[in-house]
C-alpha cells in the first residue's frame, strides 16, 4: 500500500460545529493537496455485508425493501383480501335486509291496553278518574309486559254522552285534568317505552261545540257544517224530514229553535252530526222500526264517499308519520257487525291503504258460546282478511257487558288464553286481566264502566276520597290486582304468562294459525312457523267438559305433547297423551310438541291456514327470511 506523504482522508464525521468545519477547510486550502491516492489490494475474497431491516430504519432504507417482490405480493394479497371481504359484507348485509320479512311495527308486537280514563284510577281524589291517575298506574302496564295504551275520549265534552260528543277537539275536559296533565302523561308513557292510542270520533261533535253553535245561527261557512233539514210542525208537535230512526231509538232529527229546522243526529239529541260531504268540515277533522238495528240504513251509514273520507284521514297520518320511528297508526271503528266483507273495505286495497285494521268484534258478538261459534268467528275474520293485511282480536270494549257478565267467570281466562296466542294484535279492555264483572246500573252503558279495582281497601284503590263516580264491585277484596299478583294461580298470573310466552315464542307472534278442530264444545289450532320444528296446539273449552283424539285429528302428531301453560297452572310442565286430551268446562291447554311435518304443509289443511305477514326461521343463521 503506497500513501503520498501529505496524503490521507479526511473524515468529516465528527465535525463538532461550522467555525472547525470552515477552519479546517481553510488550513487545507493553503497546503498542498495530493495528487494521487492509490490503494493496492492483494485479490481475496471479500464478503457482501447483507443488510437486514431493523427497527427505527429510515424511509430511504424502508422503500428499498418494501419494493421487493416478497413484500409488494403480500401487500397486494392483504388490499385485496380486504375489499373482497368488504364487498361480501356489504353483499351479505344487502341479501339479509332483501330477504328478511318487515319487523312487526309498535302496534302488531304487543297486546293493546284499552282503558276507559274516568273509570282508571283517581288522583285528585274528586272519585274520577284522570290523566294524573293513568300516569300513577303506567307499571301494571309494563308489568303485563304490554307496549301501547288505549285511552278512550278525553275531549272537553259535557258527558252526557260519556265523552263521546266533543266539545272542543282541542282541549281537555277539566273532570280529567289539564292540556299539562296530558303532555305529562305522554312524556311519562314515552319515558316507559310505551305507546299510546286516543279515540277521536269524527262522526258527530256536541251541540255545545262553538262549530253547532255558529251553524245553528247561520254564520258564514259554519252554516252547513251540520244535516239540516225543513220539518213541518203540527198540533204542537214536529213532523220528522223522513223516518229515520237514531240508534238509541225514536227519530233521528231534532227541531232546534233557534235556526226553526231539524238537524240530523244518529246517536243522541246531544250529538249532530257533521256534514262530511262540506270540505271545510273534512279540513276541519284533518286538522282537529224503533229499533235501531231492525231497519236498513242505506242513507244514513257506509255512503259514498266514505273511504275517500277514511283515506284522507289516512293521507294525513302519514304525512305526520315520515320521521323514522314516528309511524301514526289509525284504526278504525265501524258499524258493519253483520257484514264482514264491508269490514274488510276499511282495510283498504293493495295499493291505497286505509285504516291499519279495523277494530275486530267478532269475539264479542257472538250470539252464544261454544267451540263451534269461536271458531266461526275466527275463521270468519281470517277467511276474508285481505293478503297481507294484520287481524286484531278484542273480548271486551266500553260498549259491552265484561266476560264473566257475559258468559260467565268459568271462561275468564280460557277467553284471554283464545285473545293471546291468536295472530295479530289483542285488545284488552282494563279489568279483563283480572276477570272484573259489571256493576248492577240503571244506566245500559255504565255496569262495564266501573272502577278498576288496584286492592282491597275502600273504593278499590281507584280513589282515597269518600266515593267514586260509580260504584266499585263488591267483590272487588278478592278481584284486584293485589291480590291476583301474589297468588300464582290468577286470572292476572296466567295473563302475564301468556304475554311472556307471546314475547318469547315466534310462532306464536307471527307463525302461521291452522284451524285443527271444533265442536260444541272444544276449538283447537295450532300455531307454527316454517323453519322451526316446535309447535304449539291450542286445546281451547268453552263448552262442557270433554275428551278429544288428536292424533286422529291431524296426521303424524307426535304421541305425546308437553303442556306449556295451562288455566289450571298446576298441569303446567306435564306431559299429555294427544290420544286422549280431556278438557273440563273453560279450560285451556298451550300444548307444545316437535315435528318434522307441520300442520300448514299438509293436503288435508289446505284452507284451513292463514298467516299474516309471512316469515320463515333459519336455524343456521338464526335470522328471519321471507322466502320458505
Amino acid at each position: 500500500m503506497e500513501l503520498s506523504e501529505k496524503g490521507g482522508i479526511q473524515n468529516n464525521g465528527f465535525v463538532q460545529n461550522e467555525d472547525f468545519e470552515d477552519k479546517e477547510m481553510a488550513t487545507s486550502s493553503q497546503e498542498e493537496m495530493p495528487k494521487t491516492c492509490s490503494v493496492d489490494v492483494e485479490p481475496v475474497a471479500v464478503e457482501e455485508t447483507v443488510l437486514k431491516p431493523y427497527a427505527g430504519m429510515p424511509k430511504e432504507v424502508l422503500l428499498q425493501f418494501s419494493s421487493q417482490a416478497r413484500y409488494r405480493v403480500t401487500r397486494e394479497i392483504l388490499f385485496w383480501l380486504v375489499i373482497a371481504g368488504a364487498v361480501v359484507l356489504v353483499c351479505a348485509t344487502i341479501a339479509i335486509i332483501a330477504l328478511s320479512p318487515r319487523c312487526l311495527d309498535w302496534w302488531q308486537a304487543s297486546p293493546i291496553y284499552q282503558i276507559y280514563p274516568r273509570s282508571f284510577r283517581d288522583s285528585n281524589m274528586d272519585g274520577n278518574g284522570d290523566l294524573k291517575g293513568i300516569q300513577e298506574k303506567l307499571d301494571h302496564i309494563t308489568y303485563l309486559n304490554i307496549k301501547t295504551i288505549w285511552i278512550t275520549s278525553f275531549f272537553k265534552s259535557p258527558l252526557k254522552d260519556l265523552g263521546y260528543g266533543a266539545e272542543d277537539f282541542y282541549d281537555i275536559d277539566p273532570i280529567f285534568g289539564s292540556m299539562t296533565d296530558f303532555e305529562n302523561l305522554i312524556a311519562a308513557i314515552h319515558d316507559k317505552g310505551l305507546k299510546v292510542i286516543m279515540d277521536l270520533i269524527p262522526n258527530h261533535t256536541s251541540d255545545k261545540h262553538r262549530w253547532f253553535q255558529l251553524s245553528r245561527n247561520r254564520t258564514g261557512k259554519y252554516t252547513d257544517y251540520y244535516i239540516w233539514q225543513d220539518c213541518r210542525q203540527a198540533a204542537g208537535s214536529v213532523i220528522p224530514p223522513n223516518n229515520w230512526v237514531s240508534v238509541f231509538g225514536n227519530s233521528s232529527w231534532e227541531f232546534d229553535d233557534v235556526r226553526k229546522q231539524c238537524y240530523f243526529h244518529q246517536f243522541g239529541k246531544e250529538q249532530p252530526d257533521l256534514n262530511f260531504r262540506n270540505a271545510a268540515v273534512q279540513q276541519e277533522i284533518h286538522e282537529s222500526i224503533t229499533a235501531y238495528s231492525q231497519l236498513y240504513h242505506d242513507y244514513t251509514t257506509t255512503q259514498v264517499g266514505l273511504h275517500d273520507i277514511v283515506r284522507g284521514f289516512r293521507h294525513t297520518m302519514d304525512e305526520f308519520s315520515r320521521e323514522p320511528g314516528r309511524y301514526r297508526f289509525m284504526g278504525s271503528d265501524d258499524d258493519e257487525k253483520e257484514d264482514i266483507e264491508a269490514t274488510m273495505m276499511y282495510y283498504g286495497t293493495t295499493f291505497i291503504q286505509e285504516a291499519d285494521f279495523p277494530f275486530n268484534f267478532n269475539l264479542i258478538n257472538m250470539k252464544n258460546l261454544s267451540g263451534n261459534s269461536v271458531s266461526e268467528a275466527v275463521n270468519s275474520w281470517m277467511q276474508n282478511m285481505p293478503a297481507g293485511k294484520w287481524p286484531n282480536w278484542a273480548v271486551g270494549s266500553p260498549n259491552a257487558a265484561r266476560i264473566s257478565t257475559r258468559i260467565g267467570k268459568e271462561y275468564i281466562n280460557v277467553m284471554n288464553m283464545l285473545l293471546l296466542t291468536l295472530p295479530g294484535t289483542p285488545v284488552t279492555y282494563y279489568g279483563e286481566e283480572i276477570g272484573m264483572e259489571n256493576i248492577a246500573s240503571e244506566n245500559a252503558t255504565l255496569p262495564e264502566k266501573s272502577p278498576m279495582q288496584w286492592d282491597g281497601k275502600a273504593n278499590a284503590g281507584f280513589t282515597e276520597g269518600n266515593s267514586s263516580w260509580l260504584p266499585v264491585n263488591s267483590d272487588y277484596q278478592s278481584v284486584n290486582v293485589e291480590v291476583q299478583s301474589a297468588w300464582s294461580n290468577s286470572s292476572l298470573g296466567l295473563y302475564r304468562a301468556l304475554t311472556v310466552l307471546r314475547n318469547e315464542e315466534l310462532p306464536l307472534n307471527r307463525g302461521w294459525l291452522c284451524h285443527v278442530w271444533n265442536d260444541s264444545d272444544v276449538f283447537v289450532y295450532v300455531r307454527e312457523l316454517d323453519g322451526m320444528d316446535r309447535v304449539f296446539m291450542m286445546v281451547l273449552n268453552f263448552g262442557q267438559e270433554a275428551t278429544t283424539d288428536l292424533q286422529a285429528r291431524v296426521p303424524n302428531l307426535p304421541s305425546e305433547a308437553v303442556v306449556r301453560l295451562s288455566t289450571h297452572f298446576s298441569n303446567a310442565g306435564k306431559v299429555v297423551n294427544t290420544k286422549l286430551i280431556k278438557t273440563e268446562m273453560g279450560e285451556g291447554l298451550v300444548l307444545q310438541y316437535k315435528t318434522a311435518k307441520p300442520v300448514h304443509t299438509m293436503e288435508a289443511f289446505q284452507g284451513k291456514c292463514f298467516v299474516a305477514e309471512k316469515a320463515c326461521y333459519s336455524k343456521a343463521l338464526n335470522l328471519l327470511y321471507v322466502n320458505c
